[in-house]
C-alpha cells in the first residue's frame, strides 16, 4: 500500500538514508501547512506593505504561531515608506480607440485626476531604451515591450524583470511623461502584473503601469501598422507616509539554546491584487508546517526559528531591518521559501564543497522526495539578508516554477491555485532537511 506523504515525512525523519521514493498522491495533505495558508487567505487577504491589512495579517500570524506551539513569538516593528494604490484605467484613443487593461507598479507616480494623454513610443527591450537620445520622450509614453517565458527554473524572471524594476526610472530620465511595460508574467491571461519599481535618487515618480500580456500584444499590433498611437491613463496612487510594518518571528526551543539556530525564512506581506496565497502564503506556510514536524519527531538540538518578513515587495525592508537589528546574533543556516507552488526537485547550498559531509546527509534526507543535488551555489533569497551579511551557511531548494510566473503579482494568485498534494511535498522535504540542520551538533557555517 502506498504511504501518504505525512507518512514518508515521518520516515525521513526517522530515518532519511532509507527513504523511498513515492509516486504524488492526489489524495496527499499536510494539514498544518493548509491550515495556515487557508487561514491567512481567507480571514486576511491582501496584506500590502505598510498598510492595516499587513497588521492585520501579522496579528494573524502571531496568534495561530502561538496556537500551534511556537515559542517567543515577537513582533519586530519598523516604519516603511508606504505607497498605495488608486484608480487605474487605460484606453487607446486613436487611431483604434478601444479599452485596455494595466495596473500600475509598486511606487508609481499619478496622473492625477485628470489622467494623462499622449503618443506611445515602443521599445523591444531595455536596451534600446537605455540608448534612446535625452530628451527624446519628451511629454510621451514609453512602451517596454520584451516579452518573458515560462522555464522550470523561473530564470527569465530576473533578466526580463528589470524592464519592471528599472525601466521606469530610465524612460523618466529620457523625458517620458508616462511609463507602460508588458507584464512581467508568462501567462496570456488579461489580467496585469504589478510588482515594485524604484525611482533615482530625486528623481520625481511618474505614472507607471503594466499591461497585460494580451493588451501588449494588441499595442504592438497597432503600432505596427505605422500610425501614431495615443493612449490615456489614469492612475491615481499616493505615498501616505511613514507608517508601521514588521517583522515577526517565532522559535522551537532546540534542546541546547546556547547554539545557533536554524532560519527558516518567508514573507508576510503579498501585493494586494490577489490574496497572496502563492506569494508568499504557501512559502510561511511551509516553513511553519516543517519546524512543527521536526518538533513533533523529537525536540531537536537547534533552536529552530521562523522569520515571517514584512515589507519584502515594496524594497526588503524588513529583511533589512531584521539583519541590522539581529547582526550581532548568529545564524547557523538559513531556508526561505519564496517561489510559490510547485514541486521541489533540486538542492543546493552555499557548503556543498567545504562540508560534503553535512551536505551528502542533507541530500540523503530528501533523496526519497524526488529531490537531487545541484552544482549551483547558493546565494539566498530575499528574506535572508541576515545571513548573507554574516557569511553563513545557506540552502536553497528549487521548486518546479514553470507555472508560477502566470499568476505572480496578479488577481490569480488566490489560494485554489495551491495544491494540498504539491504543499504536502514541500513540508515532507523541508522537514527531512531541517531535521538534519537541526541536528547537527558541529559547525555548519561554511569556510572562509
Amino acid at each position: 500500500m502506498k504511504k501518504t506523504l505525512l507518512a514518508l515525512t515521518a520516515l525521513s525523519l526517522a530515518a532519511p538514508a532509507t527513504a523511498q521514493r513515492y509516486d504524488l498522491e492526489p489524495g496527499a495533505h499536510d494539514p498544518i501547512a493548509w491550515d495556515f495558508v487557508e487561514g491567512i487567505s481567507t480571514e486576511v487577504g491582501p496584506r500590502l506593505a505598510g498598510t492595516p491589512d499587513e497588521a492585520r495579517g501579522r496579528a494573524w500570524a502571531m496568534e495561530w504561531l502561538r496556537a500551534n506551539g511556537f515559542a517567543n513569538v515577537v513582533e519586530e516593528p519598523f516604519m516603511h515608506d508606504t505607497w498605495v494604490r488608486g484608480e487605474e484605467t487605460a484606453r487607446i484613443v486613436s487611431p483604434y480607440p478601444q479599452p485596455i487593461v494595466l495596473t500600475a507598479l509598486g511606487r508609481s507616480g499619478s496622473t492625477g485626476e485628470g489622467g494623462l494623454i499622449a503618443e506611445v513610443v515602443r521599445f523591444d527591450d531595455m536596451a534600446e531604451l537605455e540608448a534612446a537620445p535625452a530628451g527624446s520622450l519628451a511629454g510621451k509614453i514609453a512602451f517596454i515591450d520584451h516579452a518573458m517565458r515560462a522555464t522550470m527554473d523561473g530564470s527569465h524572471y530576473g533578466y526580463f524583470g528589470q524592464a519592471r524594476r528599472r525601466g521606469p526610472a530610465i524612460a523618466a530620465s529620457k523625458g517620458a511623461a508616462g511609463v507602460v511595460i508588458r507584464s512581467i508574467g508568462s501567462d496570456t491571461d488579461r489580467l496585469p502584473h504589478t510588482g515594485g519599481t524604484g525611482w533615482d535618487e530625486g528623481q520625481e515618480p511618474i505614472p507607471a503601469a503594466a499591461l497585460s500580456n494580451p493588451d501588449a500584444d494588441n499595442l504592438t499590433r497597432m503600432l505596427e501598422r505605422g500610425q501614431p498611437v495615443t493612449l490615456e491613463m489614469t492612475l491615481t496612487p499616493r505615498f501616505v507616509g511613514m507608517t508601521p510594518s514588521g517583522n515577526v518571528t517565532g522559535e522551537i526551543v532546540g534542546r541546547d539554546p546556547s547554539l545557533p539556530p536554524v532560519l527558516l525564512a518567508c514573507h508576510l506581506d503579498s501585493w494586494d491584487l490577489g490574496t497572496g496565497a502563492l506569494d508568499d502564503g504557501v512559502g510561511c506556510a511551509v516553513a511553519a508546517a516543517a519546524a512543527r514536524r521536526v518538533a513533533e519527531a523529537g525536540r531537536p538540538l537547534r533552536t529552530i526559528r521562523v522569520l515571517f518578513a514584512g515589507s519584502e515587495e515594496t524594497g526588503l525592508y524588513g529583511s533589512t531591518a531584521y539583519s541590522e537589528a539581529h547582526a550581532d546574533e548568529p545564524i547557523a543556516a538559513g531556508i526561505e521559501s519564496d517561489t510559490g507552488m510547485g514541486l521541489i526537485w533540486e538542492m543546493s547550498s552555499n557548503f556543498t564543497d567545504t562540508n560534503p559531509d553535512l551536505y551528502q546527509r542533507m541530500l540523503r534526507a530528501v533523496d526519497g522526495y524526488g529531490v537531487g543535488p545541484s552544482t549551483d551555489v547558493a546565494a539566498g533569497g530575499a528574506d535572508l539578508n541576515v545571513v548573507r551579511d554574516q557569511g553563513g551557511a545557506i540552502i536553497e531548494l528549487q521548486q518546479d516554477i514553470s507555472d508560477y510566473f502566470g499568476i505572480h503579482h496578479t488577481a490569480n494568485d488566490t489560494l485554489d491555485k495551491v495544491d494540498p498534494a504539491i504543499l504536502a511535498q514541500n513540508v515532507a522535504v523541508w522537514a527531512a532537511l531541517v531535521n538534519v540542520l537541526a541536528n547537527e551538533a558541529g559547525p555548519i557555517k561554511p569556510a572562509e
